[in-house]
């Protein structure tokens, strides 16, 4: 009875007038027995009571109606697969609510198995950092299957310990949508909603006014963008790496529009829910929200902790609420994602137009097409960042110093030094007069263990790609955004070089008003001073990256049939084959003595490296790599074990094919191919060894030292160029 005691408090407390409904709970509490009879209710009515008052009944269709605009505005349409995010609070239930009725109004049947909405699946999340977490998320599990849909609980596994309060949020986040995303690549959903709303807008807008972000990062949360999994999944011979949609239809609507949407739909239920003990218990805290005390159902203590910088700015968002204040935020907000659209634009242009990627990892940039004196530095600061972060295939943001640096090579033309930043090398490609830039992977950059991120997995999976109709819908949501892009004379900010500017800039053109403008600088300020800069001190020692041999070490051996993706950048793949194909062997050229009838074992030299080594190592390419090759070439190693001049070895080596006779072809491919590379570039290309130490093969150039090796190295990076597809509108 420990909850129906908790009910029974929690709605004396609910209202000091008397009410028949609470009346009856209150009836049924105090004796068990009716609790197995059902209400006899005269009315199905039941206002909740926010700030003491009673709101009137509210009507839903424009609630549904801008939710629906927003699917359509993503390329969405109801007979997708869908999956959402659910916490148990107003927000999520309230994305619940839309979603069910958008899918509903468009006559989508239910699943046969289970009687839910069709594609349609909540994954809710127990962070596993309190005691009564499995019991909440056991109870906003039953609440939303009651409501149709379909149900999952994912709970989280902290196999390194609990995380240290400083980073409680940010790496409850990050296992959160690990999760949403392993989730959704297991039932084959392309498609996330995430309950994101005006008030979440205008938080994330303060705290990166407090961090000194530029226009771009204070146009906060995109609407629609992409979500790429850690690692790329590979599916027989593809591989997916476009990741999962993330959408958030709900950043126009604001807290109150939410609680208010969640409220209506709990008066039409409330009779529903009302049948047992655990459904009384779930109602008494939805009650508490509909009071206006702002609580989420399932109270997190870490949600109103003020060490957390989200939770002091939202404290003081709640002190200087007022209609004005929110709508001259979002206001300001709006101008932002404006010029942040047009930014994204030009950007996108400018790749198609003037960078070339090589299906060796690097990229080349076209200077004259570019024409970087002519392009704004918001621009061209992107536009830099951007090409950078696909090469190098890490994602953090370059700002600062390194922004400004980049900037400055590039708009000096022709191009005649070299530089590293970001980690990315770049300089003039050769015989080009300084007229473009390659930029390729930098194995001297000062934090290698950041980029060193590589993970192996057995080709042979089960294909649990999500399917092609994310590529649709894509389209559909680039079409619809690219009619909203302003001309550069219709963006506000674009010349803007700071957050004061963009706040200064927003008040001359009477965006702002004085008073609003002035609360801003405040809450700016008092966030400033609340933030404390973090040094990460990275040991040395600590990294697994070696600068000095650009070996890689890997964290299980890369065994025979399985693939291996290097440094986020190649899909590595290699195999043992017992049929010699004209692949891997041209025919007229290895003499008399091959058989191709004849199997592996009988004709695989005696002295082959991988003939008693079945797993390989991957790493970068060296000088001593090239040296080696060049030596092959001119017969100072020799491919031929003392064995095979043994007298019991004398009638098997005339039907034997030797493996010299290979790899002299195919060093001789791989130097051509070499001549054609700039030395920069070669120092990223994947290389696989014994465990001997030994050069076996060189994919992306066509070297294997052994014709029945067969390997390949596939330039498939986790992100693309451009970081994926992200919407403003």
């Amino acid at each position: 009875m420990a909850r129906e005691k908790k009910f029974l408090i929690c709605v004396t407390k609910m209202s000091n007038k008397p009410s028949p409904i609470l009346g009856l709970l209150k009836t049924k509490l105090t004796n068990p027995k009716m609790l197995l009879k059902p209400l006899n209710l005269t009315s199905k009515r039941f206002f909740c009571k926010c700030s003491h008052q009673q709101h009137p009944k509210i009507d839903l269709s424009k609630y549904k109606q801008t939710f629906s605009q927003r699917m359509a505005m993503a390329g969405l349409k109801p007979h997708h697969k869908i999956a959402m995010g659910v916490s148990g609070g107003p927000d999520s239930i309230a994305l619940c609510v839309l979603a069910a009725n958008w899918k509903s109004d468009a006559c989508i049947g239910t699943d046969e198995s289970n009687g839910c909405i069709q594609g349609l699946l909540a994954i809710i999340v127990d962070h596993n950092l309190r005691v009564e977490s499995k019991d909440e998320a056991d109870c906003v599990h039953d609440r939303v299957s009651k409501m149709g849909i379909s149900c999952e609980i994912a709970r989280c596994d902290w196999s390194d310990g609990r995380p240290k309060q400083g980073h409680l949020q940010e790496m409850a986040r990050d296992m959160r949508y690990q999760i949403f995303q392993n989730v959704c690549i297991e039932k084959q959903i392309g498609v996330l909603l995430i309950a994101h709303h005006a008030d979440d807008q205008a938080e994330l807008f303060i705290l990166r006014l407090s961090r000194n972000s530029g226009v771009l990062g204070l146009a906060g949360m995109a609407s629609t963008s992409q979500l790429f999994p850690e690692y790329i999944h590979h599916c027989g011979e593809t591989s997916c790496s476009h990741g999962i949609l993330l959408v958030r239809p709900l950043l126009e609507f604001s807290k109150e529009d939410l609680y208010r949407t969640w409220s209506t739909f709990m008066e039409e239920k409330i009779v529903w829910l009302m049948y047992r003990v655990s459904a009384l218990y779930m109602l008494s805290n939805s009650l508490q929200i509909c009071q206006g005390s702002k609580q989420e159902w399932v109270e997190d203590p870490t949600n109103r902790s003020p060490l957390f910088a989200r939770n002091r700015i939202r404290m003081s968002l709640t002190n200087l609420s007022s209609g004005m204040m929110r709508s001259e935020l979002q206001a300001i907000i709006l101008a932002c994602r404006k010029t942040r659209s047009y930014v994204d634009k030009v950007c996108s242009d400018l790749i198609k137009r003037a960078v070339t990627i090589t299906a060796h990892g690097y990229a080349i940039i076209d200077l004259e097409k570019l024409d970087p004196l002519n392009i704004e530095d918001v621009c061209l600061s992107k536009f830099s960042a951007l090409v950078l972060q696909f090469i190098s295939q890490r994602h953090r943001p370059v700002r600062g110093r390194t922004s400004r640096l980049i900037l400055d090579y590039i708009r000096k033309y022709p191009c005649k030094t070299s530089l590293t930043a970001a980690g990315c090398y770049l300089c003039a490609v050769p015989q080009s007069k300084g007229t473009k830039i390659m930029v390729c992977i930098s194995l001297h950059s000062p934090h290698p263990s950041e980029m060193d991120s590589s993970y192996c997995y057995p080709c042979e999976v089960k294909d649990k790609c999500t399917t092609n109709e994310i590529d649709q819908i894509i389209d559909n949501g680039k079409t619809y955004s690219d009619c909203f892009v302003p001309d550069a004379s219709n963006v506000p900010f674009l010349h803007a070089t700071s957050s004061e500017a963009i706040l200064s800039e927003g008040k001359r053109v009477n965006i702002l008003s004085e008073s609003i403008y002035n609360s801003i600088l405040t809450l700016q300020r008092e966030e400033i001073k609340n933030f404390e800069t973090k040094t990460e001190v990275t040991s040395g020692n600590e990294q697994r990256h070696d600068i000095t041999s650009g070996i890689t070490t890997l964290g299980e051996p890369l065994h025979s049939g399985k693939s291996f993706h290097f440094m986020n950048r190649f899909l590595v793949t290699w195999k043992l084959n017992g049929t010699i194909t004209e692949r891997t062997l041209l025919l007229d050229e290895v003499g008399p003595h091959w058989d191709p009838e004849s199997g592996l074992q009988d004709f695989l030299c005696p002295s082959c490296a991988v003939r008693h080594d079945r797993v390989a190592g991957v790493r970068h390419m060296t000088d001593t790599d090239w040296l080696y090759l060049a030596n092959l070439l001119r017969g100072q190693i020799s491919e031929e074990s003392p064995e095979q001049n043994t007298p019991e070895m004398g009638n098997r080596h005339e039907k034997t094919f030797s493996c010299s006779d290979f790899v002299r072809l195919s060093t001789q491919r791989a130097l051509r191919a070499l001549k054609l590379i700039p030395v920069a570039a070669r120092r990223s290309l994947p290389v696989l060894v014994s465990s001997q130490g030994l050069l076996l093969s060189i994919p992306s150039i066509g070297f294997e030292h052994c014709p029945y090796l067969m390997a390949s190295a596939v330039f498939k990076p986790r992100v693309p160029l451009g970081g994926g597809y992200s919407s403003f509108v």
